[in-house]
C-alpha cells in the first residue's frame, strides 16, 4: 500500500459499535495474560505492585527508543525491545505441544525456541523438539514460498530457508522458517487447528528478562506478511480485537478474532511492521492542543501519526507536546504536587487528603474522540501518590501504550486498514 492511499475518514458509528459488540458469534476467544499477574510465569511474588510499576515504565522507555530507530524491511533485523507484557498459549506440533509466547502487534513473526539449540536461553518449561512432530517440515530455499519473502536469508548447506529476528534489550531469535500446525486453544473450551502455518523454528535465541523461564517464543500480530493474523486469514477475516485488563490480579484479559471496525489504520509503505492512527489533538478538560506529531528518518508518513502499541505500557509523545500537556493538566489538577523518586514520572499528586478528581482526556482521531479512561491516564506509583502516565519522548517518537487502551474493547481489521475503540468495561467482559 502506497503512503498516498493512507486513509484518512473514520466512520464512528453507533451502527458499528453495535455490530462489533456480536463480533464473536462470528470468531472465537484466548486467554491474554498480564506478564505481572500471578497467573503468569513471569510473575516475582517478591515485587511489590509500585515496583512492577516502574519496570513496565523502563521498558515502555527502551521500547521507544528502539522504535525509533531506523527500521529496515521485513525478513532482515528488527529493532524493538521487545520485553513483551501480555502473554498467550498456543500449542504446536502434532501431536500439539504447549508453548507460552509474548504477543506483540508492533512485528509479525511466529517464532519458538527449538531443538537441537546452538545456544538458547534458559527455558524451564519443555522447548519444541520438532523432530518429535509427524507436521513439520522445513522451507526449501527453492520453494515458491521462501522466494516470495524479501530479504530472506537461506542456509545452502541443507536447503533451507531461513529467518532472523532481533529486538531491543538483547532478545533475538535466528533459525530455520518452516511449515508447521498451530493449534488455539479458546474460552469456550474448544480448539482450532490450522495447518500450514508459517513459523519460525529458533536454534539460537536469547530473551531478555525472561527470569523465570517459561517463556518460549514471540508471537507477532503485526500487519505483516507473516504475522498470526495475516496467517489465519480468511478463517478470522484478517479481524482481531482485545480488552485489556492491565496488571489487575485477579483477572485475565481477552483476545478475540472476529468483526470489528471504527478508527483507521495508518501504514507506511509495505515492509512496516506497525499500526499508525491519524492523531490531531489531545484535549485536557476544555483545552484543545494540536498534535503536530513526528518526523521519523527512514519512514514516508505522515507526521501527524501515534503506534498503537500493545506492548509499552504507558503513552510516550514528542517532548514538545509533552510539555504542552503537562502544562494543560497541572493547570486542571487542583492538588499537592510531589516528586516520584524513581524518576518514571513527571507530574504526580498527593491523593491522600483529598478525592482525586483528575480532567477528562481526550485523544482526537480523524473522525473520531477517543475519551479516555481516567485509570488509564493516573496510575498509583505509592501509596497516595497517582501519576500522569504520559510521558516525553527522548526520540522525539509517539507510542499510544495499553494502559490508554484500558476498559476499551480496540479491534482491529487489516482488511480495511481499521481500527476501533469501544468503552468495556473489561473486567465484566
Amino acid at each position: 500500500m502506497s503512503h498516498r492511499s493512507f486513509l484518512t475518514l473514520i466512520l464512528f458509528c453507533l451502527a458499528c459499535l453495535i455490530a462489533f459488540s456480536h463480533a464473536l458469534n462470528n470468531g472465537f476467544s484466548v486467554e491474554l495474560i498480564h506478564r505481572d499477574s500471578f497467573k503468569s510465569p513471569l510473575y516475582h511474588p517478591t515485587e511489590t505492585k509500585f515496583q512492577r510499576i516502574f519496570n513496565t515504565v523502563r521498558r515502555s522507555i527502551n521500547r521507544d527508543i528502539h522504535f525509533n530507530k531506523k527500521n529496515s524491511s521485513f525478513g532482515s533485523t528488527l529493532t524493538f525491545d521487545n520485553d513483551g507484557v501480555y502473554l498467550m498459549s498456543y500449542s504446536i506440533g502434532t501431536p500439539p505441544f504447549k508453548v507460552n509466547g509474548l504477543i506483540d502487534t508492533a512485528t509479525d513473526m511466529v517464532w519458538v525456541q527449538c531443538k537441537p539449540c546452538n545456544i538458547c536461553y534458559n527455558q524451564t518449561s519443555p522447548i519444541f523438539n520438532p523432530s518429535k512432530s509427524s507436521s513439520y517440515q522445513k522451507i526449501p530455499c527453492s520453494s515458491r514460498t521462501c522466494k516470495s519473502l524479501e530479504n530472506i536469508p537461506c542456509s545452502h548447506d541443507d536447503d533451507t530457508c531461513q529467518y532472523e529476528s532481533r529486538y531491543g534489550g538483547g532478545t533475538a531469535s535466528h533459525g530455520d522458517l518452516s511449515m508447521e500446525t498451530l493449534t488455539m486453544n479458546f474460552t469456550s473450551d474448544s480448539s482450532e487447528s490450522f495447518p500450514n502455518f508459517l513459523i519460525g523454528c529458533g536454534h539460537t535465541n536469547n530473551m531478555a528478562y525472561n527470569k523465570n523461564g517459561h517463556i518460549s517464543g514471540i508471537i507477532g500480530f503485526g500487519p505483516g506478511p507473516m504475522s498470526l493474523i495475516n496467517q489465519l486469514g480468511s478463517s478470522i477475516g484478517w479481524k482481531f480485537s482485545y480488552c485489556l485488563n492491565g496488571v489487575r490480579s485477579n483477572l485475565s484479559s481477552k483476545l478475540n478474532f472476529g468483526d470489528a471496525a471504527i478508527v483507521s489504520i495508518v501504514r507506511p509503505a509495505s515492509g512496516n511492521l506497525s499500526y499508525y492512527l491519524n492523531l490531531k489533538a489531545f484535549s485536557v478538560g476544555n483545552k484543545r492542543l494540536k498534535f503536530k506529531g513526528f518526523k521519523r528518518e527512514g519512514l514516508n508518513i505522515s507526521t501527524q501519526t501515534i503506534i498503537i502499541d500493545s506492548g509499552t505500557t504507558v503513552t510516550i509523545v514528542p517532548h514538545r507536546f509533552y510539555t504542552k500537556l503537562e502544562s494543560a493538566v497541572a493547570k486542571a489538577v487542583k492538588l499537592e504536587r510531589v516528586q516520584d523518586h524513581t524518576g518514571s514520572f513527571n507530574l504526580c499528586y498527593n491523593t491522600t487528603s483529598k478525592h482525586s478528581n483528575f480532567p477528562v482526556i481526550i485523544a482526537h482521531f480523524s473522525g473520531a474522540d477517543v475519551k479516555l479512561d481516567s485509570k488509564g491516564t493516573f496510575v498509583a506509583i505509592e501509596e497516595g501518590v497517582e501519576c500522569l502516565t504520559f510521558r516525553p519522548s527522548p526520540r522525539g517518537g509517539a507510542l499510544f501504550g495499553n494502559l490508554a487502551q484500558q476498559n476499551f474493547l480496540v479491534g482491529y481489521d487489516l482488511k480495511n486498514n481499521i481500527v476501533s475503540f469501544k468503552p468495556t468495561d473489561c473486567s465484566t467482559y
